[in-house]
């Protein structure tokens, strides 16, 4: 089995997969577009369940005029280069048009090992039927509200993955995406908007992976925390929160009821689970990022290690208040998918003329 002992020296075992196969490894200084890889260990309970599965986390690739394309391929090239057992995306394939539809094409389908795929809130916004087709040309798996099991890696080890439809337009359905979730497979959950995660914790998710943020992009001073935390009601704006620790389950019932004492807020008093917010690759309005937590990134899980096992970007952090959106600021961005919905149809029938009788 061609695992480090216990993962103990994943980091420094990947570097060393990586020179067999011919791939120089990148100091951070040398990375290309400054794109970051962080690595970190999987929670506690997959253990007794996962010998050694290798997940890569991207999000956000926003292919489109902001982020230029050979940035996406750079992260593709960085992600192939771990040798992945599965890629996740997380969401924002494209940037507020489906001009790029092709170019998201050729990027996804350059992954090496079986994708799976949840959208966001510009997928929405730019068209989800046609982002969802070019993912699924592109061979990725699109997860709306519902999960699947995969056998993955050299020891043919099943892995539950759980997509969540994205919650900032209002399409995320919980119940039905846990509807049927098997507890004898350990699960991974995958929303764009980080928040989702609580919920998903109370029916044994104990890692939720994310997006949505970009890390704040510009994070000097913790200006991140400042404008997507306190201004726009994140509780998680970049890297890892909650506890790897946790079980999950034991908060609920044979039924699924919640019983943990809660905060009052809807929130669990202690965490019950773990979720990671990517940085993300691309940009949808400007392509600035200064600070090391807003770079790019391509974060990489390793599944069956102990948290702690070896060194990782960071610790696991606590939470900001955050703020739950109104029932009108969520009718609000409901609309918004209407109304540009409707705006392509019209521009559509308009660049194809009258027609003939």
């Amino acid at each position: 089995m061609n695992v480090p002992p216990r993962l103990a020296d994943a980091a420094a075992w990947a570097a060393k997969a990586a020179a067999r196969r011919g791939i120089r490894a990148l100091s951070d200084d040398k990375a290309p577009f400054g794109i970051r890889l962080r690595r970190f260990a999987g929670p506690s309970s997959y253990r007794s369940k996962i010998s050694h599965l290798r997940i890569a986390h991207l999000t956000d690739l926003h292919v489109g005029r902001i982020t230029p394309f050979a940035v996406q391929q750079a992260a593709v090239a960085m992600t192939n280069a771990e040798a992945p057992d599965l890629v996740v995306l997380t969401g924002d394939f494209v940037c507020h048009s489906q001009l790029y539809l092709e170019q998201l094409v050729e990027v996804v389908g350059g992954f090496r090992a079986p994708t799976i795929a949840v959208l966001g809130n510009h997928d929405y916004w730019s068209g989800a039927d046609e982002v969802e087709r070019a993912l699924r040309r592109a061979g990725a798996e699109v997860l709306k509200n519902r999960h699947t099991v995969l056998t993955l890696g050299r020891n043919h080890e099943r892995l539950q993955v759980l997509g969540l439809d994205d919650a900032y337009t209002g399409h995320a359905r919980r119940d039905e995406a846990v509807k049927g979730l098997r507890r004898d497979i350990p699960t991974l959950g995958l929303s764009h908007i980080a928040e989702e995660a609580d919920g998903l914790w109370r029916h044994g998710v104990p890692l939720v992976l994310a997006g949505h943020t970009h890390g704040g992009q510009v994070t000097l001073a913790r200006l991140h925390e400042l404008t997507l935390g306190k201004i726009g009601g994140h509780r998680y704006v970049h890297g890892l929160y909650g506890s790897r620790r946790a079980t999950g389950h034991a908060s609920v019932d044979s039924v699924g009821n919640r019983l943990s004492k809660g905060t009052g807020t809807g929130l669990a008093a202690t965490p019950e689970g773990a979720v990671y917010v990517g940085a993300g690759i691309g940009a949808a309005v400007m392509p600035l990022r200064i600070g090391e937590r807003g770079k790019r990134e391509v974060t990489i899980f390793e599944l069956g290690a102990e948290p702690g096992s070896f060194e990782e970007h960071h610790g696991e952090q606590e939470p900001m208040p955050g703020r739950k959106p109104s029932q009108a600021k969520m009718a609000k961005r409901a609309a918004a998918v209407v109304r540009k919905r409707l705006s392509r149809e019209r521009h559509k029938l308009r660049t194809m003329g009258p027609t003939k009788s």
